[in-house]
């Protein structure tokens, strides 16, 4: 399974997004994936020459771009009134991954209904084709993080949207923290829209709504959820993924791009990614 490489979200490590690349290597990285949404590294904030500097700090370290992580928060493409500006910011980003060389761009859609006549189905349908065929002319391809829905849910949505420009980020904790699926099972059942991964665990304490949730992350009241007593983001090999399972799963289906660490929680995001990337290079 040596086809794989390893990446790290920059972001995960608290750090100066500079410093954060260079600790990356450090780490043991091949490559990195970077937030591009806000801040110094927000997509229109960037010049020409920050572009070229950044993509020679990459490179001057030895690792590539895994991804950019193009999320945009909210209620990603479910409301219509917000879609015209996301697709706009959305269409920035391609520009900014082709200035950068990064071939992917990650970002959530908001919870797939599992109605397809849904009016919230359409909305993201519309967008992602529009989104997505812009991606496919500049020679990237927008990724749909995987755990709002059922690996099945977005399967469908994507096999409406048909478009080669839009495919998935599997997240097997997402998958298994929010809406309990089977990350094996739904490496196969999306096999063909794998694009980018991320590597990361956790496990679910008790069944929840998936719309509620992710509503109150957009909303900004995820205090009153009680997140901790839900699910938990744990480092990897402690929670539910069966990683041996899903590395052979990915094997099996051909896929040789990155498994990207991202450690959203803990007080020493560091040592976990440390620990994380050694117990990738061991099964793979």
């Amino acid at each position: 399974m040596s086809h794989f490489k390893i990446g790290v979200m920059v972001d995960s490590f608290r750090l100066p997004i500079p410093e954060g690349v260079r600790k990356a290597r450090e780490v043991g990285a091949d490559g990195i994936q970077v937030y591009v949404v806000e801040g110094d590294m927000r997509a229109e904030n960037l010049t020409a020459t920050q572009r070229r500097e950044f993509r020679a700090l990459v490179t001057d370290c030895g690792l590539e771009i895994s991804a950019l992580c193009g999320d945009l928060g909210g209620h990603g493409f479910q409301l219509p009134a917000e879609n015209p500006v996301k697709i706009s910011r959305s269409k920035a980003i391609v520009n900014l991954a082709v200035d950068l060389g990064s071939k992917v761009i990650t970002t959530h859609i908001g919870v797939v209904p599992d109605d397809p006549t849904d009016p919230v189905f359409r909305n993201q349908l519309l967008v992602c084709r529009e989104i997505g065929q812009y991606a496919y002319d500049h020679g990237v391809a927008f990724a749909i993080e995987t755990g709002p829905e059922p690996a099945t849910v977005l399967a469908r949505l994507l096999d409406e949207v048909a478009c080669p420009g839009m495919g998935v980020n599997l997240d097997p904790a997402n998958l298994v923290m929010v809406v309990n699926d089977d990350p094996v099972k739904a490496v196969h059942t999306l096999a063909k829209y794998i694009k980018h991964t991320h590597a990361k665990d956790g496990v679910q304490l008790k069944p929840c709504d998936p719309v509620q949730v992710y509503n109150s992350f957009a909303e900004g009241g995820i205090e009153g959820l009680n997140i901790g007593e839900l699910f938990n983001e744990l480092p990897l090999g402690q929670g539910k993924v069966d990683w041996d399972a899903y590395l052979a799963a990915l094997s099996q289906i051909g896929f040789k791009g990155y498994l990207t660490i991202e450690r959203e929680v803990g007080a020493n995001p560091e040592a976990d990614i440390r620990t994380a990337v050694s117990f990738l290079r061991e099964r793979i």
